[in-house]
C-alpha cells in the first residue's frame, strides 16, 4: 500500500491487485451527520445530482454509457458519515475511469431539470423504505436508539427538506464540502503513473478550510426503551439495540467476535436456539456498527406478534451464555469472512477509504490481527459494559 498527498490536499491510496480490473474510488468526507436541520437528506440527494450530467457529458446516459460501453461498472452511496463514488473498469481503461470521476466532480451541470426529476426518485425513494418493513426497521432503531447524535436522522433525509432542496442549497452544499483536502481516492489494480494520472485530472480545485459543526456527545444509556407501532404487515419485526463504540475503540475488536458467536450464518448461536431449536423466527440474525464516531450493536428477528416478549427474553438469555469454546470458531469465522471478501477489489477500494476516515488506511491490514488477539476476558469484559440497556423496536403486524 502506497499514500500520497498532493498539493492541494487530495490523499491517493494505491494498492497493488494483481488482475485485469482496476478500481477508482472517491471518498468526500461528509454525509448526513454534518447537515443542519434545513439540510436533511441533502448528501444523499447530491450523490444522486452528481451523475445527472456534466458540462462535457450534459446526460446521465453519455455518463454511463462511457463506462459501460467498456464492460465498467459504476456506483455510490452516502452514510452518515460519508459520501462514495467508484468506478470499476479494464486496467487498460484506467485514464478514463479517473477522467469520467474528475469529469463529474469539477464539471457539474446541476440543472434545475436534473434537480426536480431526482427530487421525485428519492421522494420514491424514501416512500419504498417506510413501505418496507425490513428497511425501515433499522431507521426506526436508530431514530429510538440515539438520543442527541445526528446519526438518529435518517440518510435519506426527509420529504419536507427534499420539496424545498434550492439549486443554490445544493451548489453551496457541494462548494462547502467537496474540496480536495475533504477527499481522499483509493486505487486498487495493477496500474502505473496512478498519482501523475490522478493529479493530472484532480488539480482544478484549490483547498480550503472545511468546517463541520461540532457533533454533540451521545449520552450512556441509562435504562431500558420500548418503541412499539403498528403497521398493516403480517410478521412482526423486532430489534434490539445497544448503544456500543466508534470503530477505532480498542472494544470494536471484541464487539466484533461477539457478532461471529451470535450472528453467523446458519451456525450462530442466535438462529439455532430461535430459529432451528424453536422454530420462532424465519430470519434472525445480528449487526455490529462501528463508524468514525458512533457505534452499536443489534440483534434482528422476523417473528409472530404472540412471541415478541418470548423471543426478546430468549436473546436477552443468549447475550449472558457466551461461553470460553465459542470464542476460537467466531475469530476463525471473522478472519475469514473477511479475508474471503477482501479477495474483491472494489471491497478493498472501500474499506481502504473506510480505515482511512476511521484513522489510517493501514488500520485495514491490522484488523484480523485484532481479531486474533480478543481473548475470553476481553468478552467478558465488554458483554456486561454494553449490553445492559437496551433500545428495543418493535414493528407489529397483524
Amino acid at each position: 500500500m502506497r499514500k500520497v498527498t498532493l498539493p492541494n490536499g487530495l490523499q491517493i491510496i494505491h494498492e497493488l491487485k494483481k488482475g485485469n480490473s482496476v478500481v477508482v474510488q472517491v471518498m468526500v468526507k461528509t454525509g448526513s451527520n454534518y447537515e443542519a436541520e434545513d439540510e436533511r437528506g441533502i448528501s444523499h440527494f447530491l450523490e444522486h445530482i452528481l451523475f445527472e450530467g456534466t458540462t462535457k457529458r450534459p446526460t446521465n446516459r453519455e455518463i454511463s454509457n462511457e463506462i459501460e460501453k467498456i464492460g465498467g461498472d459504476f456506483n455510490a452511496y452516502t452514510t452518515n458519515e460519508r459520501t462514495c463514488f467508484y468506478v470499476k473498469v479494464l486496467k487498460k481503461h484506467f485514464h478514463k475511469a479517473v477522467e469520467i470521476l474528475a469529469d463529474i466532480f469539477h464539471n457539474p451541470l446541476f440543472k434545475e431539470e436534473h434537480i426536480t426529476k431526482e427530487r421525485n426518485i428519492v421522494l420514491k425513494e424514501i416512500d419504498m423504505v417506510l413501505d418496507e418493513p425490513s428497511y425501515y426497521q433499522w431507521i426506526l432503531l436508530q431514530k429510538h436508539l440515539f438520543k442527541e447524535h445526528p446519526c438518529k436522522y435518517p440518510v435519506y433525509g426527509n420529504k419536507t427538506v427534499i420539496r424545498t432542496l434550492t439549486r443554490k442549497k445544493i451548489i453551496d452544499y457541494f462548494e462547502k464540502y467537496y474540496l480536495p483536502n475533504n477527499m481522499t481516492i483509493s486505487v486498487v489494480g495493477d496500474v502505473k503513473q496512478w498519482k501523475e494520472e490522478i493529479k493530472h485530472h484532480f488539480w482544478q480545485k484549490e483547498p480550503q478550510s472545511v468546517k463541520k459543526p461540532v457533533l454533540p456527545l451521545e449520552p450512556v444509556a441509562t435504562k431500558k426503551n420500548l418503541t412499539r407501532e403498528k403497521k398493516d404487515i403480517v410478521n412482526t419485526y423486532t430489534i434490539l439495540g445497544f448503544k456500543t463504540v466508534p470503530r477505532k475503540h480498542k472494544d470494536s475488536a471484541a464487539l466484533e467476535v461477539i457478532n461471529g458467536i451470535l450472528g453467523r450464518g446458519q451456525s450462530g448461536k442466535m438462529f439455532t436456539e430461535i430459529r432451528s431449536r424453536r422454530g420462532l423466527a424465519y430470519d434472525v440474525g445480528t449487526q455490529n456498527v462501528g463508524e468514525v464516531n458512533f457505534g452499536y450493536f443489534a440483534i434482528y428477528a422476523t417473528i409472530d406478534k404472540k412471541n415478541v416478549v418470548l423471543v426478546r427474553n430468549l436473546i436477552l438469555e443468549e447475550l449472558q451464555k457466551l461461553q470460553d469454546k465459542e470464542l476460537k470458531e467466531a475469530k476463525d469465522f471473522v478472519e475469514g469472512h473477511y479475508l474471503l471478501e477482501m479477495e474483491d477489489s472494489q471491497k478493498i477500494a472501500d474499506q481502504l477509504l473506510f480505515w482511512e476516515h476511521i484513522g489510517n488506511a493501514h488500520l485495514m491490514k491490522e484488523f484480523v490481527k485484532r481479531i486474533k488477539e480478543v481473548t475470553v476476558n476481553d468478552i467478558k469484559r465488554v458483554v456486561p459494559l454494553y449490553f445492559k440497556n437496551y433500545t428495543a423496536v418493535v414493528l407489529e403486524g397483524k
